[in-house]
């Protein structure tokens, strides 16, 4: 088969506050592939630098695979890269007048690297793939962490090697992607269905993603999920009461008191309608040892931006001194807030 190669020079300048300009010619239209002049770069965790960027095949006749990336990294001073990397689409095989992200990062993490270069160096034509993969959404929570749950099901073929892709993006027009993960799930049956969760850090710029799988066989479609706007939960007080509603501190043996405490629940955004399950913990613990004496749940819902008062009813069985820690967590066991200010109790 013969190998269309073209080329694309895109110059970033990559300052390292996380704001990034750049320098980029126009893609040819009459390119078949191209890659979208807006990549977005960053530094990971680790110190390496990252380009994210789309793919496009622009061609209405036939799908294409191999994509090959090459990215070149530079410092200021020197005209001959620091590294030279090479990489390919997200997807092996990018659909009739389709696209896909890329995501490349540097080999070795390096903090001189204040340029990069971008080219597409070629590809080939592909037999497209069924698509024979549905992915339903059951969960998708934005707090101190990004966490994402679905179902991926598989019809009618087998399916090796295969992948859930999370693409996040913000809110430019176009957007541009921050950043992809992908879940590797290996070989799937016919007529099976598998569970996913996906935890993780994202940018705090992400408003969305594009969620997508493939296979060495089949493909899903795109779907375009809209990331819910982050509840800020603090537990701004934490108290005991006798079954009057009286608020103390020097509790009795066996005489049943209520600790509670006090939600604070607000959102970015304005979302009256909004709802949070949520789970609350008092975990109780002796003063000196450290030794657990009792844990308690209450599970209820937050709602839009407001306050909220649970509260679990506690029995003491022995005399000493012990302190209260407290937690909010949602059905996944992911932290909601942050701990609450600790109680120190007196038990007579």
């Amino acid at each position: 088969m013969k190998k269309l190669v073209f080329s694309l020079f895109l110059l970033l300048l990559i300052p390292f506050s996380q704001a990034f300009s750049a320098e980029f010619t126009d893609n040819t239209q009459t390119l078949s592939v191209s890659l979208n002049p807006t990549p977005f770069v960053y530094q990971d965790s680790e110190g390496y630098t990252v380009v994210v960027g789309t793919v496009d095949n622009n061609n209405s006749q036939t799908s294409v695979t191999n994509v090959r990336i090459q990215v070149n990294f530079y410092d200021d001073f020197n005209s001959n890269p620091l590294e030279t990397v090479q990489g390919t689409s997200i997807l092996q095989v990018i659909g009739i007048d389709g696209q896909s992200p890329y995501s490349i990062r540097s080999e070795y993490p390096n903090s001189e690297i204040t340029q990069a270069s971008v080219s597409l160096l070629g590809f080939d034509s592909a037999v497209a793939k069924q698509n024979e993969l549905i992915i339903l959404p059951t969960e998708v929570i934005m707090n101190h962490l990004f966490h994402f749950s679905g179902i991926l099901q598989s019809n009618v073929v087998s399916n090796l090697n295969t992948n859930i892709h999370f693409a996040f993006y913000d809110g430019f027009e176009p957007p541009r992607f921050l950043k992809v993960l992908t879940l590797e799930l290996g070989e799937i049956q016919p007529d099976f269905e598998i569970p996913f969760v996906l935890s993780d850090k994202i940018d705090s710029r992400t408003v969305g993603f594009l969620l997508f799988s493939e296979s060495d066989a089949s493909y899903s479609n795109f779907i375009d999920v809209k990331i819910p706007t982050p509840k800020s939960v603090t537990i701004s007080d934490v108290f005991v009461t006798d079954e009057t509603g009286q608020r103390i501190s020097d509790l009795t043996v066996d005489v049943p008191v209520n600790i509670a405490s006090t939600l604070l629940t607000q959102s970015i955004i304005e979302e009256t309608d909004t709802k949070t399950p949520f789970n609350y913990y008092v975990q109780i613990k002796e003063s000196t040892s450290g030794v657990v004496e009792f844990i308690g749940m209450y599970d209820d819902e937050l709602v839009g931006s407001d306050l909220d008062f649970p509260t679990i009813n506690w029995i003491p069985e022995k005399t000493g001194l012990y302190f209260i820690e407290t937690f909010v967590w949602n059905k996944n066991n992911i932290p909601l807030s942050e701990q609450g200010p600790f109680v120190l109790i007196n038990v007579k």
